[in-house]
């Protein structure tokens, strides 16, 4: 656990020191909306709205991952009792309902006085609030799958937003240089605390009501972690903090010649080619398991 600590806290000290720069936000975020589920649907979405309203005491049978008849009544239930059309389906308005019921009791009170900054923990998956470096209150947290990896880093808002339909209710935007990445909420509240998104962190939608108030434009928000904690293929067109610390580890053995930007480009292709050529490998200008090794950007396991 202190080796992990320390990793987290190495990279925020690199982050801290300049190494990743402000990005033109060209891009929208990539998670995507939640859509109208009807009767019939089948699959994982309908396994965890199962398990949801059955939490919730509207769903009694076992979760089956099909929109069967149960779990239209179950549906239904919570539609009525939330005042809303009753359809059986699970529109915008009853995502949005879900999307309310979050556990747990609010935030009594405000921050004192004195200098905001967040810190997002992928390890331990929360957002900590930070009044002139002292923690204020945590939350729990939803992040991005191996596939997708929250960007580990040193940032700060650039953008926020009052968010409606299918991502929760609140947009805090982020200057990641190599995508659109920020904090928001979620009408999916059985995601927290899960690696979920598309590379955002995600909040319950009271959560990110709060913390939104807190901060402005410029404040810091440190994310905190392993990049390479997927030990994803990285490859032509990759896009991430694990890309950046790659291109960093080149550049440092000499085969890169260009400013780290995490996008894994013609340059970056060509610099690895020709680390693997040198070192005996299948060049392939793609990061495997065996090139993680060779560059140390893991240890030994």
């Amino acid at each position: 656990m202190r080796r992990r600590k320390g990793i987290s806290l190495f990279l925020l000290f690199l982050a801290g020191w300049g190494f990743f720069s402000p990005g033109v936000q060209a891009e929208e975020c990539l998670c995507p909306p939640e859509t109208e589920i009807l009767p019939g649907t089948e699959g994982p979405d309908i396994f965890e709205l199962q398990y949801f309203l059955r939490s919730l005491g509207f769903y009694a049978g076992e979760p089956s991952g099909s929109y069967d008849q149960p779990t239209i009544a179950a549906v239904k239930e919570f539609q009525r009792l939330h005042n809303l059309r009753i359809t059986g389906k699970v529109d915008s308005d009853t995502w949005q309902a879900l999307g309310g019921m979050s556990p747990g009791d609010p935030v009594a009170g405000n921050p004192p006085p004195g200098n905001i900054a967040l810190l997002v923990d992928t390890d331990y998956l929360s957002l900590t609030v930070l009044v002139d470096g002292k923690p204020f209150k945590s939350f729990p947290v939803a992040i991005g799958k191996p596939a997708t990896p929250t960007p580990v880093g040193s940032w700060h808002v650039v953008d926020k937003g009052r968010w409606g339909g299918g991502f929760g209710t609140r947009w805090i935007g982020l200057n990641v240089p190599f995508g659109r990445y920020g904090i928001h909420g979620t009408n999916k509240p059985w995601s927290i605390g899960r690696m979920e998104s598309h590379g955002c962190v995600r909040m319950y939608n009271r959560d990110v009501e709060q913390v939104y108030q807190w901060v402005r434009q410029g404040t810091r928000v440190y994310i905190t972690g392993d990049p390479f904690r997927s030990r994803r293929r990285l490859l032509m067109g990759e896009k991430g903090a694990d890309v950046f610390f790659l291109q960093k580890r080149l550049r440092q053995l000499g085969f890169y010649q260009y400013r780290p930007d995490g996008v894994f480009g013609y340059g970056t292709e060509q610099a690895l080619k020709k680390f693997q050529q040198e070192q005996g490998l299948p060049v392939t200008g793609q990061v495997g398991w065996a090139e993680y090794k060779r560059l140390r950007l893991i240890s030994e396991e």
